[in-house]
């Protein structure tokens, strides 16, 4: 069994028609995988995190107009997401998925939430769809087991994990690798240990190597003992957001490599699904089931 991790409110999300976020995705890659014969009882529903727990890991001010909805407008804007309860416990239910991928992938080896990837929500501000940071708490979910004293987070989401970055720069037990698109959002990048910016136009064959490259840089230098993948498919060739030219062949390629690597080392690997920002759904379903094809499950 390979553990999935899935809630219905996932795709639950009241938004002004033609909002870019496409977020009816969650709910047609769990269909998808019904149709293509995944067991219902590979599936794990997670349950909300508590607000006020985080606040020995967040800024408790922002933390708690974010629950009241008394976030400024202007850092409202800088999410990009209208204000709401749903919003509030669609986030609080997304990051909790991801800390069970975490502690589902150390039991079994890998696991994958059909969310997350909010790499861009800082301690104190959310900014780019993201406002709790579910990598960073995955890490330091990880870190809390027996025998897991240090984590990378490999990011392949086509926009650097900037708050990720931040936020673990002072943890020497986190490690964060980011390969990212070079002129992307965000516009001011943070320092990741690991950073391997890439031009526009980047294809499948250039790409798999800096990939190669990176990852057994980051797990010879720190030797890890977990890993957290975060397979952003905006790297699609025919994604609205990404400017890199990655074929869905590449896409399936790139997150064998990660599960591959990791599995022949004996890294447990939590996954998330990361972002992708096709209008056609169908289509944008497919790609971000490469992830699963990737680690066995169909």
């Amino acid at each position: 069994m390979i553990p999935l991790v899935f809630h219905p409110i996932y795709s639950q999300l009241n938004l002004p028609v033609r909002h870019r976020f496409p977020i009816e995705k969650y709910q047609s890659i769990r269909d998808a995988l019904q149709v293509m014969g995944v067991p219902d009882n590979w599936f794990f529903t997670p349950e909300p995190l508590d607000i006020k727990a985080l606040e020995s890991v967040f800024c408790a001010q922002y933390l708690q107009q974010l629950q009241s909805g008394t976030l400024a407008p202007q850092a409202m804007r800088r999410i990009g997401f209208p204000w709401s309860e749903q919003l509030v416990r669609r986030t609080l239910t997304a990051s909790g998925g991801t800390v069970l991928t975490a502690r589902l992938a150390l039991e079994h080896g890998k696991a994958i939430n059909l969310t997350g990837g909010y790499h861009h929500a800082f301690a104190d501000f959310g900014s780019g769809f993201c406002m709790i940071n579910d990598l960073y708490l995955a890490a330091l979910e990880m870190l809390c087991a027996p025998g897991i004293d240090k984590v990378l987070i490999v990011d392949c989401d086509v926009h650097q994990g900037d708050g990720t970055a931040k936020l673990a720069e002072q943890d020497e037990r986190i490690i964060t690798l980011s390969l990212h698109g070079e002129k992307n959002f965000p516009h001011r990048k943070q320092v990741s240990d690991m950073d391997f910016p890439l031009p526009k136009g980047t294809e499948d064959e250039a790409y798999l190597e800096v990939l190669d490259s990176a990852l057994m840089l980051a797990l010879n230098i720190h030797r890890p003992d977990a890993v957290i993948y975060d397979a952003g498919v905006d790297v699609h060739i025919n994604d609205d957001l990404g400017h890199l030219h990655i074929s869905t062949d590449g896409v399936f390629r790139r997150d064998s490599l990660v599960f591959n690597t990791c599995q022949q080392l004996g890294l447990p690997v939590a996954a998330v699904i990361g972002g992708g920002y096709q209008r056609d759904m169908a289509a944008l379903t497919q790609v971000h089931l490469q992830l699963f094809r990737a680690a066995g499950v169909v």
